[in-house]
């Protein structure tokens, strides 16, 4: 995999003086000791309020650095990719933040993390500071483990910790209510992919049709490799999982979902794995959400965790603050989508139907055509495009032959502007919508037919920009319609698009349409897969 990155060693100084410049960090700042001591801490931290610290390596960002602000954590340190920071830098944090109210270290349930942040603390409180510690396992992989994972449920730490801290809670206090929440967190981790800590020629140990149920933050194997399948059935897997660890008095416990993002998920699965989650069993349990979002990641892994969190009312008080850090999501109540009712939209067939034997049978060879050409053309205009040319024009031609019997047939006009209308509601991409501004516009004509389509390929024209020698439809579309006003027949009309089809083949640049934007090498001896499309319709029907 390909990396924005200049060496290993500098990654971690870099990103976070990247991060303090951005709009994120501006309320931060940094202990000036790298590249040792990487501590990101707030800039006017209030001696009056305990200090809540946490950190770890890097490499699971936003964590930790992003949660350094009012409301969440003083102060963060960061260790190399995966690796936990020193001593003297979880130490210097510790000076540096903590007044009288005294220190809260929150630390995940890794041996390296342990050791420092509690040598750290022995040698904070050696100086006089205050110093509690909370180690956060809400990894449930490993049922029968005695030392369960940190993972995302750490973020969860933070918040309640921070929420504690800004009430002026003292820090006995503070700890034990963040000891009792940590005790009701569970968390499960599922991954299509692992990540890659920065090693040249690392390959993935999941094969193409596997994917692994209960793994780490690290890189670590998970607890069991599953088959991969669609996102509702790897979300029940999760969520089951989950339930499943649930201890036996747990049941009646109203939960927070934490829905979070390990590295590489598309925002557009993660919201569809969250509507996934609302149809599990688990989630009758839950009556609110956090995220989805970024939250605990490892690097670039392709997974999501779930984390379970049992609320009462000062933990759900305590989520629900208002922070300062833009990496924490907020929370709200899980329930069902905002409906409202549709407007009245105008009648999509507001003519009788009629029938006509003859266009009624040019219209099924036509969609017969499309449909036929569907791989072929998609496949053409993944050459240069995004691939779905033949799908659009295929699926146009299954929306019009769906509803043939309530076309108005006998009636040129009516039909036109009809499937103008039908293209307006279910046609997707530019194609659809250029082609229902053509039948709409013709359809509103009060010349012959022949003449309509030529007048709505105007208004076509003038919408999209294209016009004849840009490389587009309209290169086939143009010479075709000016041969049906002048009379011509389906043949010659045939052979005039198949000219102009085949004309984009030697059209080195296009200057209209997504092939404008594709260099002109990636284009030469490739037919605008548009201008193909409207060809061999026309031939199509010609042989009919």
């Amino acid at each position: 995999m390909k990396r924005f990155f200049n060496t290993r060693e500098t990654i971690v100084t870099e990103a976070l003086d990247g991060f303090l410049r951005s709009a994120a960090g501006q309320h931060l700042c940094r202990l000036d000791g790298y590249p040792d001591t990487c501590v990101i801490m707030q800039r006017t931290p209030d001696p009056a309020q305990v200090s809540v610290i946490s950190g770890g390596g890097s490499g699971h960002e936003p964590a930790h650095a992003g949660f350094v602000g009012r409301g969440m954590l003083t102060a963060a340190v960061c260790g190399a990719l995966f690796a936990s920071p020193c001593v003297d830098a979880i130490l210097a944090a510790i000076l540096a933040t903590t007044g009288q109210a005294g220190c809260l270290l929150v630390v995940k349930n890794y041996t390296g993390d342990r050791l420092n942040f509690g040598l750290a603390a022995e040698r904070a409180r050696a100086l006089g500071r205050q110093v509690e510690m909370v180690i956060v396992g809400d990894d449930v992989a490993l049922p029968d483990s005695t030392t369960p994972r940190g993972v995302a449920g750490t973020v969860l730490a933070h918040k309640l910790a921070g929420y504690g801290a800004t009430q002026g809670w003292p820090l006995a206090r503070v700890a034990e209510f963040v000891r009792t929440a940590t005790k009701r967190m569970y968390t499960i981790g599922l991954a299509l992919e692992d990540c890659n800590p920065y090693e040249p020629g690392r390959s993935s140990r999941l094969g193409a049709d596997q994917a692994e149920l209960g793994l780490g933050i690290h890189g670590e194997p998970g607890a069991q490799r599953i088959a991969l399948a669609g996102a509702d059935e790897l979300m029940r897997q999760a969520a089951g999982t989950l339930e499943a660890s649930l201890p036996t008095d747990a049941p009646g416990t109203r939960f927070a979902v934490l829905l979070n993002n390990l590295g590489c998920v598309p925002e557009v699965e993660m919201a569809l794995l969250l509507h996934a989650f609302s149809h599990v069993p688990l989630a009758r349990h839950v009556s609110h959400v956090i995220g989805p979002a970024p939250l605990m990641t490892a690097l670039d892994m392709n997974g999501f965790s779930l984390t379970l969190i049992g609320l009462d009312e000062t933990v759900t008080a305590a989520l629900e603050a208002p922070v300062q850090p833009h990496a924490w999501p907020g929370m709200a109540p899980m329930g069902q989508p905002a409906i409202i009712p549709m407007p009245d939209m105008p009648d999509a067939f507001p003519y009788p139907p009629t029938d006509n034997p003859v266009v009624r049978a040019l219209l099924e060879r036509g969609a017969k055509v499309l449909i036929a050409n569907e791989a072929p053309l998609n496949e053409l205009d993944g050459r240069i495009g995004d691939g779905d040319a033949g799908s659009t024009f295929a699926g146009a031609a299954r929306d019009i032959t769906a509803v043939l019997d309530r076309l108005p047939m006998n009636e040129p006009h009516q039909l036109m502007t009809t499937i103008g209308n039908i293209l307006t509601q279910h046609a997707g991409g530019s194609s659809g919508v250029l082609f229902a501004i053509m039948f709409s516009a013709a359809g509103r004509s009060t010349q012959s037919w022949r003449q309509a389509l030529r007048d709505g390929l105007a208004h076509m024209m003038d919408y999209g920009g294209a016009k004849p020698g840009d490389r587009t439809m309209i290169d086939a579309l143009y010479p075709a319609l000016e041969t049906l006003a002048e009379g011509g027949t389906l043949q010659q009309v045939a052979a005039a698009a198949r000219r102009g089809a085949d004309s984009t083949t030697t059209m080195h640049s296009a200057r209209a349409g997504r092939a404008a934007y594709v260099p002109s090498e990636h284009v030469r001896d490739v037919p605008d897969p548009g201008a193909e499309a409207v060809a061999r319709l026309l031939e199509g029907l010609a042989q009919a």
